[in-house]
């Protein structure tokens, strides 16, 4: 049997304590192999990355869920990332060795867990989608949290897949798929032109007429000065990291801003990133011990 990789985002990106207070929920659940957490206080957000056998994944998955509910309210939450949930999104990506529709049937299963019993409605997005429609997150997260505790239960194309037909009052709804493995990747500009920023941002992804397999959107980040492109790049064999680094380099050098840095959210598969790509894209930081996928699984099993 092969292994799955869960890649849950929480809305909560400031308060430490809540975000501890998940990962050990998640790594006490089941044995589960940790590979980390990337907090962004400017997005407010965290992304908890995990691998296991699909049992191990699914028990460890519900835990976050079930104590991102407790600690998170969205009606008091603020930052630069659309969410529209506590636990705003879980996806869960096949390994080599294991099959995309195993990874679907766990989005089922999660997803009915935390719509039945946490009460909170779940829609099911990417391979895991029951409607083509909602295929795409940014379809599904369309209103966030405040549009859709008025959509849900009066628009009949926001019904959720599982739970009831109404938001959370404090949890919101929450986003479960299966897909292939995303890189959350960002490229932060010399300058605080937030349009400067989220035109890039358009002009690259796919949905309006950018590169392929490319989802986008332009930030501030306040803390650092700066403006963002931020991306998911959902099949970095369609559009690589450094095609994407350099169209985005491209078309700010046509607004005459300079590229400061770029960065990952999370981990990268080895063959989707090496030293000289890492060095031509700027990549902040880089560390493949820390960083790539593979580097990481090892580690981890080896202080098990």
């Amino acid at each position: 049997m092969g292994r799955i990789e869960c890649v849950p985002n929480f809305s909560e990106g400031r308060r430490p304590e809540v975000v501890d207070a998940i990962t050990n929920a998640i790594c006490t659940a089941a044995p589960v192999v940790f590979l980390g957490a990337s907090s962004d206080p400017d997005h407010n957000r965290t992304v908890v990355t995990f691998v296991g056998e699909p049992d191990e994944v699914a028990e460890a998955a519900f835990a976050g869920a079930v104590e991102a509910r407790e600690r998170i309210d969205l009606n008091a939450h603020e930052g630069a990332h659309p969410r529209m949930g506590a636990m705003d999104v879980c996806p869960f990506i096949p390994l080599p060795g294991e099959e995309m529709s195993t990874c679907v049937h766990l989005a089922q299963r999660v997803g009915e867990c935390i719509g039945t019993e946490l009460e909170i409605p779940v829609y099911l997005y990417e391979e895991a989608a029951t409607r083509p429609e909602r295929r795409n997150l940014p379809a599904v997260r369309k209103g966030q949290f405040e549009g859709l505790r008025d959509a849900i239960g009066t628009d009949p194309d926001r019904v959720p897949d599982y739970g009831p037909e109404r938001i959370h009052p404090t949890a919101g709804a929450t986003g479960v798929a299966a897909r292939f493995f995303l890189v959350a990747y960002n490229v932060n500009l010399e300058t605080t032109d937030l349009d400067a920023a989220k035109a890039i941002a358009v002009a690259v992804r796919e949905r309006d007429g950018g590169l392929p397999s490319v989802k986008g959107m332009g930030f501030a980040l306040e803390e650092e000065g700066c403006v963002q492109v931020s991306m998911n790049l959902c099949n970095y064999r369609v559009s690589a990291i450094r095609t994407v680094f350099d169209e985005v380099a491209r078309l700010a050098t046509e607004r005459s801003i300079e590229i400061r840095e770029s960065e990952l959210v999370g981990l990268v598969p080895a063959e989707a990133l090496d030293d000289e790509t890492a060095a031509h894209i700027r990549l902040k930081g880089f560390d493949p011990n820390a960083q790539l996928l593979e580097n990481r699984i090892a580690a981890a099993e080896a202080t098990r």
